[in-house]
C-alpha cells in the first residue's frame, strides 16, 4: 500500500453568522477535494468569529452538540468527496458545560469521534477559561481511511507533552486547528517574534516525534486582534513543506510521504533513547521542593 496521503487546509476569515461560515467552507472543501485532498483540516472555531476576545454570556448561544448541526452539514460533504474532515467547534455538552472540541468525520461520512482541547488559555484577548472546561477525553488518535491522525487544538501547540503522547499513541500526522493573532497595537518586531516562536515550537514537535505537523490558522481583523494566518506544514525533520501568507485567505493541498517517519525515526532514534525511568518529575507542577 502507498504511504502517501494528500492533506488540505483552509485558511480563511470568518463572519459572526455560523450558517454563513458553513456555506463558505462548502465550496472550499469541494475545491480541495478536486485537487486531490484526502484529509482536510479547518481552522479553530471556524463557524464564528473568535468570540473569546470578550467575556460575554451571549456568546454561549453559539455552542452546539457534537455530533450536531455542523457535523450533520459536513458529513454528506465528506462522503460525497471521499475526504476526511477535521472540524473545530464550540461544544455544548450539557447545560452550563462547554468545551473547545474538534470532531473528525471519515471519508464515508461517518463521525469518528471528538477531541476536547486540554490546555485552556486565559490571556488578554483570549479569555477561553470563561467559556471552556478543560478536555476530559485524554489525547486521541483517529484511524481514518487514509491515515491515523492526532488532533490537538491551538494552545495545545505549546506543550511538547501533548505532541509526544499523541504521537506515541500512533498518530502519523499531528493536526493543529488554530486561532491566534497579533494585537493591533503591537510593533512589527514583536509580531515577528511571536509568529516565529509559534511556528518553531510546532516544528520541534515534528522533529522530536518523527511525524508531519499541519497547523491551520485563520486570517482577518476581529476587534483588536489581527489573526496572523501563516498556516504551515512541516515534515518529520522540521522542514517547511508549505507556509501560507499572513493576510490572505488560501486553500492548499500537500502530499505527505508517511514512510518518512520510519526513516527519520531510524536515523535520529529519539524514541529509542528516551529515558522513561527518569521522567517522573515531569508529573509535578514545578520542582521547587514544595
Amino acid at each position: 500500500m502507498s504511504r502517501k496521503v494528500k492533506v488540505g487546509l483552509v485558511q480563511m476569515s470568518c463572519s459572526a453568522v455560523p450558517e454563513k461560515n458553513l456555506q463558505k467552507v462548502k465550496p472550499l472543501i469541494t475545491e480541495l477535494a478536486s485537487k486531490g485532498a484526502q484529509i482536510i483540516c479547518l481552522q479553530e472555531l471556524f463557524t464564528s468569529l473568535y468570540f473569546c476576545d470578550k467575556e460575554k454570556y451571549e456568546n454561549f448561544k453559539l455552542a452546539e452538540s457534537i455530533p450536531g448541526r455542523s457535523t450533520d452539514f459536513l458529513s454528506p460533504l465528506a462522503k460525497a468527496h471521499n475526504v476526511v474532515i477535521i472540524a473545530s467547534l464550540f461544544e455544548k455538552r450539557a447545560e452550563g458545560l462547554y468545551h473547545n472540541t474538534t470532531a473528525v468525520i471519515d471519508a464515508d461520512g461517518a463521525y469518528l469521534g471528538k477531541y476536547r482541547k486540554m490546555h485552556i488559555p486565559d490571556d488578554p484577548g483570549y479569555y477561553e477559561k470563561f467559556y471552556f472546561t478543560p478536555g476530559d477525553l485524554g489525547y486521541k488518535i483517529f484511524k481514518t481511511k487514509f491515515a491515523s491522525i492526532g488532533v490537538l487544538i491551538c494552545w495545545d501547540q505549546w506543550y511538547p507533552e501533548a505532541a509526544r503522547i499523541t504521537s506515541m499513541m500512533g498518530a502519523e500526522i499531528l493536526f493543529y486547528p488554530t486561532a491566534i493573532g497579533w494585537a493591533t497595537s503591537q510593533d512589527s518586531e514583536t509580531n515577528e517574534d511571536q509568529y516565529n516562536a509559534w511556528q518553531t515550537i510546532q516544528r520541534s514537535h515534528a522533529v522530536a516525534n518523527g511525524v508531519h505537523v499541519v497547523s491551520v490558522n485563520r486570517v482577518g481583523t476581529e476587534g483588536n486582534m489581527k489573526f496572523w494566518g501563516g498556516s504551515f506544514i512541516s515534515n518529520p525533520f522540521g522542514k517547511l513543506l508549505y507556509k501560507a501568507p499572513h493576510e490572505t485567505e488560501v486553500t492548499h493541498v500537500q502530499e505527505l510521504d508517511l514512510e518518512n517517519s520510519d526513516r527519520y525515526r531510524t536515523h535520529w532514534p529519539f524514541l529509542r533513547d528516551r529515558r522513561i525511568d527518569s521522567y517522573e518529575p515531569i508529573l509535578r507542577r514545578y520542582l521547587d521542593g514544595n
